[in-house]
């Protein structure tokens, strides 16, 4: 009995001199070894597993992308080098019901900005916003041709693409008192090589949607010179839209011979605010139809 008794008084004679023997910002020695850890003592108390890093990262969300699987043609309206090439967009091709020239060289403000080159900086800007929705995007010409394409050209790539929407972007050259945006919709045609009759009822859904998110997106009215004064239009006239097979609109963002739809058409900043808008319509249009 004496030998236990001794031993433990020996080992706090023993504590007590390591405590008198370190000096400020030392830690006496430990006697005993502490508890061993254990996975479980190692959790946070949320579940998670604690380290230097402090409360683990949250696994983040996956991007929505709402348009994923979808296939979009965009038709940049003309092209900035037909001016050059006179001959070749002047020949004519069918539209389905008759012939047309193979293409324009288009409109352009009084300070000499081309509707060309705004609807092919237009068509990149409502490329990004719907790439960004997951859609795969098209792209009728992208500044990389000498001229064109063709009327017919331009809607056998929203076919060939098999697009789940096709919109072609454009300025309009109307009379300088006149302003505002319309869209403008297949009629329902069935006549040599133009048969719209599947595509004539989802065409006017999408240019709805457009209009909509247009006006919203831009702050712009839409034209009251043309078609329902609503900003819908309807023609059957268009090989662009007589030829496709594919739900189509021609979106006319404003009238470039007037000053107040010029000074927008002329700014980035509108641009994007217009991109935006195009990109919005063609989404709701999207998001209420079955994948195909």
């Amino acid at each position: 009995m004496l030998l236990p008794a001794s031993f433990a008084a020996w080992l706090i004679m023993q504590a007590a001199d390591a405590g008198a023997g370190s000096g400020e910002g030392e830690a006496a020695p430990t006697l005993l070894p502490p508890p061993a850890s254990s996975e479980k003592d190692s959790q946070a108390s949320d579940g998670r597993p604690s380290g230097d890093g402090g409360e683990a990262a949250r696994p983040s969300r996956p991007e929505r992308k709402p348009l994923a699987g979808r296939t979009v043609v965009i038709d940049p309206g003309h092209n900035p080098r037909n001016r050059d090439h006179a001959a070749e967009i002047n020949r004519t091709v069918g539209i389905g019901t008759s012939r047309k020239a193979c293409d324009t060289t288009g409109t352009a403000t009084e300070s000499g900005y081309a509707e060309a080159e705004f609807t092919l900086d237009l068509a990149r800007r409502v490329r990004n916003g719907l790439e960004e929705r997951g859609a795969t995007v098209k792209l009728t010409h992208d500044g990389d041709r000498a001229w064109g394409p063709c009327v017919d050209a331009r809607a056998k790539a929203g076919n060939e693409a098999d697009a789940d929407a096709a919109v072609s972007l454009h300025a309009d050259g109307a009379p300088a008192r006149e302003r505002g945006f319309h869209v403008i919709l297949p009629a329902s045609v069935d006549e040599g090589a133009a048969d719209t009759s599947a595509i004539a009822g989802p065409s006017r859904v999408l240019g709805r949607e457009l209009v909509a998110a247009f006006r919203k997106s831009t702050d712009e009215e839409p034209a009251r010179y043309i078609g329902d004064g609503k900003g819908i239009d309807t023609r059957g006239d268009l090989g662009g839209l007589n030829l496709s097979r594919v739900p189509k609109v021609f979106l006319e963002c404003g009238n470039m011979r007037n000053a107040e739809d010029a000074k927008n058409l002329t700014d980035g900043e509108w641009r994007d605010r217009a991109a935006r808008g195009v990109a919005e319509g063609v989404a709701e249009f999207l998001e209420g139809r079955p994948k195909s």
